[in-house]
């Protein structure tokens, strides 16, 4: 510690001295004596503490820190020196080597001892100072030149716990003091020593003080007795030692935010204009690029992707789907500008090196083909609900479990496979739940209530005669099923007619088939042939016990109910019709043998038909398939115009002789048509053609009574007789040929194909058809129909 030197060398009027703190350690006597000067330089004049010079060898050490007590009277602390001449002046007192001190003084002790009982009631807690700073730099104060007398007190207190140091007599020094007081005439100015700097001060868990400069004016002392010192002001404490250790912390801290803000400037500079340090898109990098660069990159890496197969899953369904395919394409402007600008944050900033922001794909969409996509995949994908029912296999009933299907969502699907299909993995498309309305308690309830009892065993129908007709355990399956009953369970089904179709050919020997009556022309006119009552099983009486059957597993047998059945047609009915005189008669001929054979057949097939008043007559319906199977013929046919051959040919011959009886006996024409070109056996403009399946011959009875057909077949003609009660008469009027055409001549290959032909001119014509009542002659009907017959081409055959 730097102290004020009184020698009247110093060119400031006072220069400094260097005190060793280790001096001050050493005698626990001086740091008393030091205690007492201060006391006594303030209650009766200045005083200088002397300097100790034998120590001036040592090496240089300052006080880290002390604590001096405060002064009863008003204290002024004294600032460092803050000019330079100040400095000037603490360097110079450094560098002066202190003189020998005078010889000591005698000192009162009655002043000592009010000395030390001052110190004694300032002192609360001792302080350990510890020299430990090897290149301390402490500031003196700036002294007051006025002042022609300095006194400093420097009280060093011992450790704690230490017992207190025996006072010293210190008369010698108290001598010299006065000595030197005697050289100053003005008043003495008390100037405490600077208080040691901060940082330099190491605290422990003592009481410290700091020195307190106080000013006196100068008086005449009297001996007195020492009054009591007035109660002291706390003082503050200096800042803590533990303060201290974040400075260095603090500047290094600094020194990194310095670093910091600078690197943060650079980055700035250097990524201005381009994008945020790790963006990406779709998985690809394009953080820190120009815009023409980013996009240049996107193009490269995602445009690829559109067209290659994403993987999409739908449900429990797999698939691909080709992005350009379904209309789905990249908006690189819009993706783009999804990046945003560069970050200010500096958190965000410094986050990015260890990151990346990922900016969604913007696409565009053809809904069209979007929508078509998502329908194929629908196609695939979609599964309709399994509904939990009861099947019967190879005679065991089984139970099938529910399972709710699925149905895609195509539009959503749509939307979703737009915006997720650049990410990279598989696309899951939303699918609806199709439910089920069966549950399998309602399976199970079915299965165990009704199914196994139902296939426990065979179900029997006893006939006459002893015979049997039996419903196997692997037939139940087709007479018993089971629908949803609504409300999650099933309800048995059960189909009496498939049982009927089961049973009843198995006892058809038992029954006797009703038979209507006829009519024969024994002795050249009809007479009736009584019909046969049938005796016949009863079948919806049988199996209206079948559900009971099913559902025993005891008896499973019942009875065939049988019951009479009359023919459709009675002998009564029968001898009601009035069949009984020819209406209507018709005669063709010129056939060739293999047209004679298929006429023959047809027409012994539509033989003994009667028709009831206001009945229908089909000749298609009558005869049904008229095919090699039947015993039909290949013969002639017309076929697109032009003579040709096939199965059955002939019988148009058969339904023009038809057509032509009906006609004359007054029967309404349903349906017929003629030829397309004029054949010469048959009268114009009223003739009829037939083929098996496509064209048909139909007319209706409108008479009261019932009417009959009658055929007659030869090698070389057919006749047909209408049988019935004769109510009207028919006029038939043909017209002149108009409208001739010449035929053209068709060259064909030589072979069974081909049937030459000398042709025919084509023609129109019409006839006429007038209906007059037979009693009265009156006229009924009159109609006119008009034919228009195409020329029979010349077919040559090479």
């Amino acid at each position: 510690m730097l102290l004020p030197d009184p020698r009247p060398g110093s060119s400031a009027g006072l220069s400094y001295v260097r005190i060793s703190c280790i001096e001050l350690s050493v005698s626990a006597a001086a740091t008393v004596d030091a205690a007492r000067s201060q006391q006594v330089s303030d209650e009766e004049g200045p005083s200088v503490e002397k300097t100790n010079s034998e120590d001036s060898s040592l090496p240089e050490q300052e006080l880290e820190s002390v604590e001096e007590p405060q002064a009863v009277e008003e204290t002024e602390s004294v600032d460092e020196p803050k000019t330079p001449e100040d400095t000037e002046a603490v360097v110079e007192a450094e560098s002066v080597e202190p003189e020998p001190a005078e010889a000591p003084r005698p000192v009162d002790e009655e002043a000592i001892d009010s000395t030390e009982a001052t110190v004694d009631e300032a002192v609360d807690e001792p302080t350990i100072v510890e020299p430990t700073i090897d290149e301390p730099t402490i500031d003196e104060p700036t002294i007051d030149e006025s002042a022609n007398e300095v006194t400093t007190v420097i009280p060093v207190v011992p450790a704690e716990d230490a017992p207190p140091t025996e006072v010293v007599d210190s008369a010698p020094a108290t001598e010299a003091i006065d000595e030197q007081t005697e050289q100053f005439e003005p008043p003495a100015v008390v100037v405490p020593p600077k208080p040691p700097r901060p940082e330099f001060v190491q605290q422990y868990d003592t009481q410290q003080f700091e020195p307190i400069q106080q000013q006196y004016e100068p008086v005449v002392r009297e001996p007195e007795a020492v009054a009591p010192p007035a109660p002291q002001q706390q003082p503050e404490a200096p800042a803590p030692a533990s303060s201290r250790k974040w400075v260095k912390p603090a500047i290094a801290v600094g020194a990194i935010f310095a670093v910091a803000v600078i690197a943060y400037g650079v980055d700035i500079f250097t990524s201005s204009g381009k994008t945020p340090r790790g963006t990406q898109v779709a998985g690809v990098d394009i953080g820190d690029l120009t815009p023409a660069d980013a996009e240049a990159t996107l193009r490269a890496e995602l445009g690829p992707r559109l067209v290659e197969p994403v993987a999409v899953h739908a449900g429990g369904v797999d698939s691909e789907i080709v992005p350009a395919s379904a209309g789905v394409d990249v908006d690189w402007s819009a993706t783009l500008s999804g990046v945003n600008a560069q970050p200010i944050n500096p958190i965000t900033r410094i986050t990015s090196f260890f990151g990346s922001r990922e900016v969604p794909v913007v696409s565009t969409v053809d809904q069209g083909a979007l929508d078509a996509s998502m329908s194929q995949l629908a196609a695939n994908s979609d599964r309709a609900p399994v509904e939990g029912a009861v099947v019967f296999e190879s005679g065991k009933a089984t139970g099938v479990s529910p399972a709710a299907g699925q149905a895609l969502e195509t539009q959503q699907a749509g939307a979703t496979f737009a915006a997720e299909w650049s990410d990279g993995g598989v696309v899951d498309l939303p699918v609806d739940e199709v439910p089920v309305t069966v549950t399998q308690a309602g399976v199970d309830r079915a299965l165990q209530e009704i199914a196994i009892p139902a296939a426990s065993g065979d179900v029997v129908v006893n006939g006459r005669d002893g015979k049997v007709a039996t419903l196997g355990v692997d037939q139940i399956g087709e007479v018993l099923t089971f629908t949803p009953d609504g409300s999650g369970g099933l309800t048995p089904q059960y189909n009496t007619d498939a049982a009927i179709k089961i049973l009843t050919p198995q006892l058809v020997s038992t029954e006797v088939q009703p038979k209507d009556a006829s009519f024969t022309f024994a002795g050249g006119k009809p007479s009736v042939v009584p019909g046969v009552v049938g005796d016949l099983i009863n079948w919806p009486d049988t199996v209206k016990e079948l559900p009971v059957l099913l559902g025993s597993t005891a008896s499973r047998a019942t009875p065939a109910v049988y019951g009479p059945v009359p023919p459709a047609l009675t002998t009564e009915a029968a001898d009601a019709l009035g069949i009984n005189e020819v209406i209507g008669e018709f005669t063709t001929g010129g056939f060739e043998y293999a047209s004679g054979v298929n006429i023959g057949l047809a027409a012994s097939e539509i033989d003994g038909a009667v028709i009831k008043p206001g009945d229908t007559f089909s000749l298609n319906e009558y005869t049904g398939p008229r095919g090699a199977a039947q015993g039909y013929v290949e013969s002639g046919i017309i076929n697109n115009g032009r003579p040709d051959k096939a199965v059955g040919g002939g019988i148009s011959q058969l339904a023009t002789t038809l057509y032509n009886a009906t006609y004359f006996a007054g029967m309404d024409d349903v349906a017929h048509t003629e030829h397309s070109y004029y054949i010469s056996r048959y009268p114009e403009a009223r003739e009829a053609t037939i083929f098996d399946g496509a064209i048909d011959l139909q007319f209706r009875n409108p008479a009261k009574t019932g009417v009959m057909i009658e055929t007659i077949a030869t090698s070389s003609n057919i006749t047909v007789r209408i049988w019935g009660t004769k109510t009207v008469d028919v006029a038939s009027t043909t017209g002149p040929r108009t409208s001739p055409t010449s035929p053209n001549t068709v060259t064909l290959p030589e072979g069974p194909g081909c049937v030459a032909s000398s042709g025919a001119p084509g023609f129109t014509v019409s006839d006429t058809r007038v209906v007059t009542d037979h009693a009265s002659g009156a006229e009924i009907s009159s109609n006119t129909r008009t034919v228009k017959y195409d020329p029979v081409p010349i077919v040559k055959c090479e």
